[in-house]
């Protein structure tokens, strides 16, 4: 049997970092859950599990050991065009929601993944 568990993290704004994740991962705010120094999120399907984040005084200072994978374009065998088409609309998304894009990944001459960040600077990739 698996462990129910959730993702935490810091931010220096948990609710504008919540929100941006509320809208890449389609998740919403979980109900009850009111705190001026944290947010947490829920998948409403109940698939997925909880985002919390809390505040902290300290920055970002170094890159992730962690991070999110945002599988957009789903599971191979994979018609490479569409793929690239499907992860390079997610891309533009998420940078109209406040991420940066950082760089393409290639393997070979297909588009692998973006590596993003998120409004607090935290890396993620689209792929």
């Amino acid at each position: 049997m698996s462990t129910h568990w959730t993702l935490g993290g810091d931010a220096a704004d948990p609710h504008r970092l919540a929100a941006f994740w509320a809208t890449a991962l389609g998740y919403i705010a979980e109900p009850g859950y009111d705190d001026p120094d944290g947010a947490s999120l829920i998948d409403p399907g109940g698939r997925g599990p909880a985002i919390s984040f809390l505040r902290v005084p300290e920055p970002k200072t170094s890159k992730n050991r962690l991070h999110i994978d945002l599988r957009v374009a789903g599971e191979p065998p994979w018609d490479m065009p569409a793929r690239e088409r499907l992860i390079r609309t997610r891309v533009a998304e998420l940078r109209a929601a406040g991420a940066t894009e950082v760089r393409d990944h290639h393997y070979g001459d297909q588009l692998g993944h973006v590596v993003m960040l998120d409004p607090e600077g935290n890396e993620f990739c689209v792929a």
